[in-house]
């Protein structure tokens, strides 16, 4: 059985070989960047209360935890990446993903509004990166459990993040057999 934490594996940061190699990722990455909101969007689609409450593995987070962690993730994840555009090697702050996905409004906010903030964010996020020169993903930030970071890193650690958690829905959805029919609302 696949590990159902890591169904897509860990994020591995493995550097390009050169510029033009990178040049080709940033692409990749921005485009799982680009379409994250839609694919999300796309993975819950038609899921009932009971299956968006439904953890997508024995205690992990429901599925309606995961809509609204991504946004909340990614938020931060903006934000790093202006400091680190906008300062010298910022420290960046952690904060615990885990206890933010425990709040209140993650269990009465609407999904819907999960998925238009990541619209958003991500439309406002996408221009900035591809209006980016080659160097400004040289920049660096410090993430104290992680160390030194380059927004390289941290564009391919977000396209992960993004695959990581529509693959949690999606291999849920597949094996409780949800994608063989379209849930009643």
């Amino acid at each position: 059985m696949a590990d159902l934490r890591y169904p897509i594996g860990k994020f591995e940061w493995i550097p390009p070989e050169n510029e033009a190699q990178m040049a080709k990722r940033r692409v990749h990455y921005i485009d799982v960047l680009a379409k994250a909101p839609n694919d999300l969007r796309a993975a819950v689609q038609g899921l009932n209360e009971q299956q968006l409450d439904t953890p997508y593995r024995p205690e992990g987070w429901t599925v309606r935890q995961v809509v609204h962690h991504v946004p909340d993730s990614h938020m931060n994840a903006y934000v790093r990446f202006k400091l680190a555009l906008t300062e010298e090697n910022p420290t960046i702050r952690p904060y615990k993903e885990g206890e933010w996905a425990k709040l209140p409004d993650s269990k009465a906010t609407p999904i819907e509004v999960s998925l238009q903030l990541l619209a958003a964010l991500h439309a406002r996020w996408v221009d900035l990166v591809r209006l980016l020169q080659p160097s400004d993903f040289a920049r660096t930030l410090f993430h104290p459990e992680r160390g030194e970071m380059t927004l390289d890193q941290l564009l391919a650690m977000y396209a992960w993040h993004s695959a990581h958690h529509i693959t949690h829905v999606t291999s849920l959805r597949e094996r409780s057999g949800w994608n063989q029919r379209v849930a009643a609302r």
